[in-house]
């Protein structure tokens, strides 16, 4: 019994902080992930010791792990999967093989390792980036389905199958001359493993989903779901596998069926329950005294290893044809070394490949580079369009974000742009089509494009954000725009660089999050699009319809939601701070609070009036007017003097704002 509830009382801790801990993180707008990891410090070993083993909660952070890979697997399709391949395939190998042989090199020159297999042992460990902590970063910020959310998990994907051989060699490396026959029974079971997986989930997985979906029984369904995930990366990790690729390999089976979408919503709430625990565990590894003690040499590792590997994997993303944006945002999220390499560390330590300090040193490295990921992710597409504007780069780097094909018929005028050809791109395309409206879509997907040729739809292949492929798009040509892209970022910089080359453009724009509305409306959108609440303003029209009240009566109620930006119908999660939301969640912005003197040409007139935007390029998030702060204001909204304005743009625009607001001739020519 005193097992039993010390048992339920490990769990308890372990929840209860990763919540507390979550809640804190995201409270100051950070990743839930940083909490989680903060909050196995706090209860583990090296914190407040209430729980003294990782070991106590390992079993499961290894199911959180196995439902995180197998919900990628549900979502990453198998055509998704065709379509990264090249780079799954040829780009990872030529990843590892680069570090493993640089590492093995540098660390025996500098006798940092004291043989050479000592140093092909470090260069597998460094070899590997985190797939839990990248799926959750690009989770939490809906990137999964983006370009190089995408590029990221295929490298990743590769790397947890390449883990099992890994393991398999690791022994012979005392012994080289078994490691051929060690490699080739790696790469047998792997053959054997995918054999019979293809088959299963071909013939046997489909239907046995079907027999048990028959029964509608949820309890039975999730059941199924479970035993199979597990039971799939059971098998995986018996074979000397990692129990990643099974998890991932049995996603992958019911990706394809009817029931898949059902299955990935039954295993959420477990993923993320368990995950929890698995990113605790990593945060109960971190040792504060080691860190303290060897801070320099900690902090020096960490620098050389995240920037080597993004050096390394960045030449190998654009070798493949991907953009310059894209290699650097998958450079700067695989720069850290993975979970898995503890596993490695440990067996290493065990074989004698690595000694007890160097261990010590590269659990803590290891850990560092993990926290740092989110914050990496998030400031990647930043520091890509700087890169890209600097004068000496920018003739070079063209090549690398310029549109790769282009269809477009001669003449081609009054049509409507569409930004994005996934799901929902594909209905507006159909809707505007049916009714005889002339379209173009821009899209860096190669699947999609290939449906675009197949259907003969005018088509620019690029990334819908870079200037080029815009200009390529002659938007001053277009009659409106339509944002359907899955990634929030490339949204809002998209929304705003159309807006220079077209001002007048009518823009309407997919929300991802609540949060996203305002800020879109504010950067010029005609009209935000949030999904979910769509979907409630459908069901709550046909509800009242039902209930007998006049249809003109219910459109008017709908679109007076619309046009007040849902505010009656969602709820606001504290208070209002276009000044924080715009450092958080623009970063590729910078934001300014200027003052309208007495003799500004400002004064006196509406925002609409006004027209900032189109003159300057700035767009105005907030006035303050005396004690009072006007959050997103209208375009009704009258300037006066003294009013203090939060404008926002690049460094350029807010320095033509500053000359807007001082020179009457300017306002007046304009």
């Amino acid at each position: 019994m005193a097992v039993g509830q010390n048992f339920i009382l490990d769990l308890t801790t372990v929840l209860g902080a990763s919540a507390v801990g979550g809640y804190i993180a995201n409270r100051l707008r950070q990743p839930v992930l940083l909490g989680y990891l903060a909050s196995g410090l706090v209860v583990g070993p090296f914190g407040f010791r209430l729980l003294r083993e990782v070991d106590q909660i390992k079993p499961f952070a290894e199911i959180g792990v196995a439902f995180l890979l197998f919900a990628l697997g549900v979502e990453f399709s198998l055509a998704e999967l065709k379509r990264v391949k090249n780079i799954a395939l040829n780009g990872s190998l030529l990843q590892m093989g680069l570090t493993i042989s640089l590492v093995a090199l540098l660390s025996t020159l500098v006798g940092w390792v004291d043989t050479p297999s000592q140093g092909i042992f470090l260069g597998a460990v460094l070899s590997l980036s985190s797939t839990a902590v990248v799926l959750k970063t690009l989770t939490e910020r809906g990137e999964t389905n983006t370009v190089h959310g995408q590029v990221m998990l295929a490298i990743l994907i590769a790397q947890d199958l390449a883990l099992g051989l890994m393991l398999a060699i690791l022994p012979t490396l005392k012994n080289p001359a078994n490691i051929g026959l060690a490699l080739l029974t790696a790469l047998l079971k792997v053959l054997v493993f995918l054999t019979v997986a293809f088959v299963a989930g071909r013939w046997l997985v489909p239907q046995v989903m079907k027999r048990i979906a028959e029964t509608e029984n949820s309890e039975l369904f999730l059941l199924t779901v479970i035993a199979l995930c597990l039971g799939v990366a059971f098998i995986t990790a018996q074979l000397g596998l990692s129990i990643e690729m099974g998890a991932f390999v049995a996603g992958l089976m019911i990706s394809e069926i009817d029931y898949a979408d059902q299955a990935l919503a039954k295993v959420l709430p477990l993923r993320d329950t368990f995950a929890s625990m698995f990113f605790a565990s990593i945060g109960m590894l971190i040792d504060p005294n080691i860190l303290i003690q060897n801070f320099g040499i900690i902090l020096g590792l960490v620098v050389v290893v995240m920037i080597g590997k993004a050096a390394i994997v960045l030449p190998i993303v654009l070798k493949f044809g991907y953009s310059f944006k894209t290699a650097v945002i998958a450079s700067l999220g695989l720069n850290q070394i993975g979970e898995f390499s503890f596993v490695l560390a440990l067996v290493g330590r065990q074989q004698g490949l690595i000694a007890q300090e160097q261990y010590l040193l590269l659990l803590g490295t290891t850990a560092i580079t993990l926290l740092f990921t989110p914050v990496c992710l998030r400031f990647s597409p930043v520091l890509a369009n700087k890169i890209i504007n600097i004068p000496f780069l920018a003739s070079y780097l063209r090549q690398f974000r310029d549109t790769k094909d282009l269809s477009i018929p001669e003449g081609f005028r009054d049509y409507v742009v569409v930004a994005g050809y996934g799901r929902v791109g594909q209905v507006v395309v159909n809707i505007l089509q049916n009714q005889g409206h002339k379209v173009l879509v821009i899209d860096s997907s190669e699947a999609a494009i290939k449906r675009l040729r197949t259907e003969n739809i005018p088509y620019i292949f690029g990334d819908a954000d870079s200037e080029l492929v815009l200009e390529k798009a002659h938007l001053d040509k277009a009659k409106a725009l339509a944002i359907a892209l899955p990634d929030p970022a490339s949204t809002r910089l998209l929304l705003k660089r159309a807006l220079e080359l077209a001002p007048d453009l009518d823009v309407v724009a997919r929300s991802h999050q609540n949060k996203e509305i305002d800020i879109l409306t504010q950067l010029g959108a005609k009209e935000v699009v949030q999904p979910e609440f769509e979907a409630a303003l459908e069901i709550g029209s046909h509800l009242l319809g039902t209930l007998g009240e006049r249809p003109s009566i219910i459109y008017s109620l709908m679109e007076g939601m619309r046009s007040n930006r849902y505010q009656n119908i969602r709820v606001q999660s504290g208070t209002l701070n276009p000044e924080l939301d715009i450092a958080l969640n623009v970063p590729e912005l910078q934001q300014q609070w200027m003052a309208l003197a007495s003799d500004s040409p400002l004064v006196g007139m509406t925002l609409a009036t006004a027209d900032i935007r189109k003159v300057t390029g700035v767009t105005v998030m907030a006035i303050q007017k005396g004690d009072e702060i006007l959050h997103y204001p209208s375009a009704k909204t009258v300037l006066q003097v003294g009013d203090r304005l939060l404008a926002v743009g690049e460094p350029d625009e807010l320095a033509a704002f500053q000359v807007l607001i001082q020179n009457q001739e300017t306002i007046k020519e304009n």
